[in-house]
């Protein structure tokens, strides 16, 4: 359970700020009321419930599941998309960005024992300027394919430190890149004065999220072997799924870009302006790799910050948008890009009514039990009816999306046709 306390949510900086100029204006010692009040409502609570005679449920044990996860409780990978299927990255990467809200031993357990790869690492990694150790991550090796999957975790609900990582909506800003969301960059690794040096003496008690897997990806790819890597994540593990190749572009580190076979991301929010989004794709041309933006219908997340002239950020790559039926379309950017119609939300408020009857009597019946939505899903769809776009940013959808995909879009991306409503695989 999280405490959320009001005074850690910084107020939305002046663009013109630089990260390090932020922090000082603000103070830098709120990590340690992060600290201190979460540690007296947890004592509050494990006071209560030895009151009341209740077992505390153990949130590092194998067996627990986060609320994310119990959203959707599939574990295992679809058994009808093998190896070699133009489906089967995608499909791992949405399973992989779902898994990253669980435990390192949950994590263990179901890369052991139903995945059936090799767990490299797990990862709680150390952000410069919340003082702490925010940013979760996963680097699995799936020994089929000689790929190695890295997968960041998302924004947890009810995780302040998270929230104001989503909020910082300051602006990082290097000559090569352009401008960049500044608390993004600081969750990957940013180093607070120092910005990101080409090389870093190790900390192995505050492990900067972009330099261990930079390390560690260099120890696993090396000439004796060809083995590639591909990086995922949702919403905020999106982000950071996304940025970690542009750092490597700037440090110039080509022998790693050639060996990454694509980046995954679900329910993504933008990352940066139009002079990034124009280095992005000077590297997606230079070093080939494909970058795959999945949208699931009115998800509100990938139509944030928006790109207004006030702030500025642009979507880049192909983006695979899915309607509430799964069906795939390629496009240049999602409809209802910056999420302010009217009539969009109308029709959203429409959309929300049938995805409740679609997951609980619809889907079951034509495509198996395994797509039958549990109780707390409900629960959380009927959150449409109030903030339209919000219940459709869990990571259900987008596992089901990436299941029932077409194989044509993928042979669509790959042939480089252009991403014009191509939909389903046919152009219209």
């Amino acid at each position: 359970m999280a405490y959320i306390h009001v005074s850690i949510v910084p107020k939305a900086p002046s663009p013109c700020y630089s990260p390090t100029e932020m922090d000082r204006r603000e103070g830098g010692n709120v990590g340690e009321l992060d600290h201190v009040e979460p540690q007296r409502f947890r004592a509050f609570v494990q006071s209560f419930a030895r009151l009341c005679k209740l077992k505390m449920p153990d949130r590092e044990s194998e067996v627990f599941v986060s609320f994310v996860g119990g959203l959707d409780w599939r574990v295992e990978l679809d058994q009808n998309i093998k190896p070699g299927d133009s489906r089967y990255f995608g499909a791992l990467a949405a399973m992989a960005a779902k898994l990253t809200y669980e435990n390192e031993a949950f994590v263990r357990r179901i890369v052991r024992d139903y995945w059936k790869m090799e767990l490299i690492g797990y990862y709680n990694f150390w952000n410069d300027y919340q003082k702490k150790n925010s940013t979760q991550a996963f680097m699995v090796y799936d020994q089929t394919t000689d790929m190695i999957i890295i997968a960041f975790r998302g924004t947890e609900p009810f995780n302040a430190d998270d929230c104001r990582a989503d909020l910082d909506i300051s602006w990082f800003e290097l000559d090569q890149m352009g401008k960049i969301h500044g608390g993004f960059m600081k969750a990957l690794g940013l180093v607070m004065e120092k910005g990101w040096p080409l090389n870093l003496d190790e900390d192995h008690d505050r492990p900067l999220g972009y330099y261990t897997l930079r390390e560690k990806l260099k120890e696993k790819l090396n000439p004796t072997n060809e083995t590639r890597f591909m990086v995922t994540g949702h919403s905020l593990g999106g982000a950071l799924s996304i940025l970690f190749p542009a750092v490597l572009a700037l440090h110039r580190e080509g022998l790693l870009l050639e060996r990454l076979e694509g980046v995954y991301t679900f329910g993504q929010p933008r990352v940066g302006d139009t002079k990034f989004k124009e280095f992005m794709e000077t590297q997606l041309r230079n070093h080939g790799f494909r970058y795959l933006r999945y949208v699931y219908c009115n998800d509100m997340i990938p139509r944030t910050p928006t790109d207004d002239s006030t702030f500025l950020y642009k979507h880049f790559g192909s983006c695979i948008y899915f309607n509430s039926c799964y069906k795939g379309k390629i496009l240049e950017e999602q409809p209802d890009n910056n999420y302010m119609s009217v009539i969009a939300w109308i029709l959203m408020l429409l959309n929300a009514a049938w995805e409740l009857v679609r997951g609980l009597i619809l889907m079951p019946m034509i495509k198996g039990p395994e797509y039958k939505e549990c109780w707390l899903l409900m629960l959380v769809r009927l959150l449409g009816f109030v903030l339209p776009g919000l219940s459709a940013h869990n990571p259900h959808d987008y596992c089901n999306a990436t299941r029932l995909i077409s194989p044509q879009i993928y042979h669509q991306l790959q042939h480089n046709r252009r991403p014009e409503e191509i939909i389903d695989g046919k152009e219209e």
